[in-house]
């Protein structure tokens, strides 16, 4: 299974890692003082964790990422992908602001899953 795991995600999760394990060094060390400073930087660290966890599945399909194949136009379904008949046509269309691509949501209505499939 591939994590997918770049570069920079890789540089942002140590860095949440590191943020948090000072905040958590502020909090039980005496004489640091740093109980708010403690809290404010394990809380930014935290944050940094999971905003690089969160990113990996936007616009992504859990058995896309699992299979590893690599992402579709503008991170959405791999060109040519039939959907599961599960999933219904929205009227929810955007513009992705990278690739200039018009992007159609589809969504399954009994578990709200959403997948992106481009339209141009």
């Amino acid at each position: 299974m591939s994590l997918g795991l770049s570069l920079a995600r890789i540089v942002v999760l140590l860095g949440g890692v590191s943020l948090m394990v000072l905040g958590i060094y502020l909090l039980v060390m005496p004489g640091t003082g740093g109980s708010i400073t403690g809290v404010w930087t394990m809380l930014i660290g935290i944050a940094l964790i999971v905003g690089a966890l969160m990113e990996r599945i936007r616009y992504r399909n859990e058995a896309v990422d699992r299979a590893g194949h690599p992402a579709g136009i503008a991170g959405g379904e791999p060109a040519g992908t039939i959907l599961e008949p599960r999933f219904q046509r929205t009227s929810e269309v955007f513009t992705d602001p990278t690739s200039g691509h018009v992007m159609r949501v589809w969504m399954d209505p009994r578990t709200g899953e959403r997948r992106y499939l481009s339209e141009g």
